[in-house]
């Protein structure tokens, strides 16, 4: 049985992580889904040698979100027992967004079709969204009679705003691809057969700079959205001074005064 979640690095440091059960529409609330995207964002920040990551889905969807058909009293996450329910979303999918806040490699979503409820919510646990034309985005829960779970509600509001993410989560409304790109939701929207090609090309330059200062960064970018403005430069400082002992950044410094490209060996 194939694994629903496929991993692929390519010899420049580009991972791609496919969400791999497009007869379903690629859901990720059950547990072997999980736990197999786990494995694989453990993997991921476990490879030195790993640069930056593109998640996207097989198929024609990126994510469905939950899955709806073991939502019903005593199925899935819904255990029947509030108690047992709780720590099932715990013990589960509130794992992921604990996983990607770790992770310090950088992580482009490639939507590639519909993204629904949790699956909205994954692609905002990426650093960077790019959308196919035909890509629909959609904060659904509410239209179930069930909440974001999964951690949507601190994910999305940091992503849109949260006039926007209130709008998105209390109507439950879809919006096209031209509509998340508006809002911010996605950096960018191109042809549905452009769309692996474009996320590459922007994995390509972000595997191209040094990637201590590149994975440093992300960090204090998350940093950012938790932290105050103090706790944000104290971190800063600290990791300036890694980085200047870097030598990529000599070899940074060193290619700008050559007038030459620098090489960059994660040094």
């Amino acid at each position: 049985m194939e694994s629903p979640v496929l991993y692929d690095a390519d010899a420049n440091g580009i991972v791609t992580i496919t969400l791999n059960q497009p007869e379903m529409r690629n859901p990720i609330s059950d547990q072997d889904v999980v736990e197999a995207l786990l494995d694989a964002l453990h993997r991921l920040e476990g490879d030195p040698t790993a640069r930056v990551a593109i998640l996207t889905g097989a198929g024609k969807a990126f994510s469905s979100g939950g899955n709806i058909n073991k939502m019903k009293p005593g199925a899935g996450l819904n255990a029947g027992l509030p108690a047992k329910t709780r720590g099932n979303y715990k013990r589960g999918i509130q794992l992921l967004p604990l996983a990607f806040a770790a992770l310090e490699v950088p992580v482009i979503a490639a939507v590639n079709g519909p993204t629904i409820g949790a699956g909205l919510d994954l692609a905002c646990m990426c650093d960077l969204r790019v959308a196919g034309e035909s890509a629909k985005f959609a904060e659904s829960f509410v239209k179930l009679g069930i909440i974001p779970g999964d951690g949507g509600a601190w994910l999305l509001q940091r992503v849109v705003g949260f006039s926007k993410a209130a709008e998105m989560s209390l109507t439950g409304d879809m919006l096209d691809a031209a509509e998340a790109l508006a809002c911010g939701l996605v950096s960018r929207v191109v042809p549905d057969d452009q769309l692996m090609e474009t996320a590459r090309a922007l994995a390509a330059k972000i595997a191209a700079n040094p990637p201590f200062a590149v994975r440093m960064t992300k960090r204090l970018l998350w940093e950012g959205r938790r932290s105050d403005l103090a706790t944000v430069l104290e971190m800063s400082a600290a990791m300036q001074a890694v980085a200047h002992a870097t030598k990529d950044h000599e070899e940074a410094v060193s290619a700008f005064l050559e007038k030459r490209s620098p090489v960059f060996k994660g040094d």
